[in-house]
């Protein structure tokens, strides 16, 4: 039988919030209060979490968790802007952590924003947690049951043993059996999905309607529109100059990864602009 796709970000954190402000904050004293609404005027953040936490030393104060596929170039500015928000709308101090999905670079990721004009600075430290260098004996120690959807991509969590053992987890626990459909998205990152289907032992079609699945695929085609965008940009200019430029607002405006594949053809076989303006 297949389980619900959408489990949220909120969903996992919630299965144990103590734990996961412990782990996330490494204060060892700190308890999980409320998860509180993280979304602000203006800004809709349904997929990340916001914990009023409380420890003897730091007394109330916030756990921003900010939880992404992949590591983004404009997330600094983002975590200040997030950890800003929170503090003016709740009132209290704020502990930011970001928290990195899939290794796509090797590139040092920033765990600071900052920005100078005329002497005056801006500046917001975050914690980052890169789940592939976190081991994964900590999601079954801990224990951390949020932790187990990500055993696959989790540092020595990639053999189909390991694997095993977090299903046979999940599958025990009807609070935590939902997760499965989250597991088996992401051991098709390390196993076929022949062997993932056998292991899981239903339709892998399901993970179609995952959020995770979604996210993925949504990002590829923008990825995959952009380079074409930029391709025909680059031919537009090497054909016909200025002139062919022009076109670029309107084609700019097609989202549809294929018409602008055809598109770049027909650039390359067009005698005039004027037989690209027929097509569009």
């Amino acid at each position: 039988m297949t389980k619900s796709a959408d489990v949220s970000t909120k969903r996992l954190i919630s299965l144990a919030p103590d734990n996961w402000v412990k782990w996330v904050t490494q204060i060892p004293d700190i308890t999980a209060q409320e998860i509180l609404n993280s979304e602000f005027q203006w800004i809709s953040r349904e997929s990340d979490v916001l914990i009023r936490a409380k420890s003897p030393q730091y007394g109330n104060f916030l756990v921003l968790n900010e939880l992404q596929l992949r590591p983004t170039l404009d997330m600094p500015r983002r975590m200040r802007a997030y950890a800003a928000l929170a503090e003016e709308k709740y009132k209290l101090l704020t502990y930011p952590v970001l928290i990195n999905i899939l290794k796509t670079t090797n590139a040092e990721i920033s765990t600071t924003y900052e920005s100078n004009i005329a002497g005056l600075r801006a500046i917001q430290d975050y914690r980052v947690i890169n789940l592939w260098e976190v081991d994964v004996s900590i999601a079954f120690e801990q224990p951390l049951p949020s932790l187990l959807p990500f055993v696959p991509i989790l540092k020595g969590g990639e053999n189909e043993s390991t694997i095993r053992e977090a299903l046979q987890i999940l599958r025990a626990d009807e609070k935590l059996n939902q997760l499965e459909t989250v597991l088996a998205f992401f051991a098709t990152f390390v196993l076929d999905s022949a062997l993932v289907q056998e292991i899981m032992r239903w339709d892998m079609a399901v993970l179609r309607e995952s959020p995770w699945y979604k996210e993925i695929l949504e990002r590829g085609r923008q990825e995959g529109t952009e380079l074409a965008l930029q391709g025909i940009e680059m031919l537009l200019e090497m054909k016909f100059g200025n002139e062919g430029l022009e076109l670029m607002p309107i084609i700019s405006q097609v989202n549809d990864l294929e018409r602008l594949k055809s598109f770049q053809q027909a650039i390359k076989t067009a005698n005039t602009v004027e037989d690209l303006r027929e097509i569009l």
